[in-house]
């Protein structure tokens, strides 16, 4: 079953790179305060790379205004999320969260089977805003879609 709006976000772990690899639960890194989560199918792939992973850091002071917290997940470890950060040039302050096995992505009822395409269980291109772990918006987008999850559509939605 899918996450909705009024669901508590899952609890999983999940992965960070912090000079080495740092496990992290759920529930720490989104369960307080102001976070948009925003997932992509894989790191270093086209459309997460030119405009996904971008968009949100043009746009970091934005949420910073509004006291937003920034998350990426993909279904990748964390030295490739690393990786991927410092290659995009990621400010220190948007997380880049590995979920290798996939566990929270289908905690949340977000995953997309890539396996025909030898990608494996990865999550579906999406963006929720949580308060306090509660999903206040979850815009999911429809396959090869490109729209709803922008860090604009995003701002946008949270403002409305």
């Amino acid at each position: 079953m899918t996450i909705a709006v009024g669901d508590t976000l899952p609890e999983a772990t999940l992965a960070v790179f912090d000079g080495g690899i740092k496990t992290v639960t759920s529930t720490d890194v989104l369960g307080r305060g102001k976070v948009v989560l925003f997932a992509v199918p894989g790191a270093f792939t086209p459309t997460c790379s030119n405009k996904h992973l971008p968009g949100f850091t043009q746009h970091m002071e934005d949420f910073r205004e509004r006291g937003i917290t920034v998350a990426c997940m993909s279904v990748n470890d964390a030295f490739v999320m690393h990786a991927w950060g410092e290659s995009q040039g990621v400010p220190s302050d948007l997380l880049m969260l590995a979920d290798g096995n996939a566990s929270f992505t289908r905690a949340l009822g977000l995953e997309l089977d890539g396996t025909k395409n030898g990608m494996g269980i990865r999550a579906k291109r999406f963006a929720l805003y949580a308060e306090d772990g509660v999903v206040k918006i979850l815009q999911v987008e429809a396959p090869g879609e490109f729209r709803v999850s922008t860090a604009e559509a995003m701002l946008e939605a949270i403002d409305s």
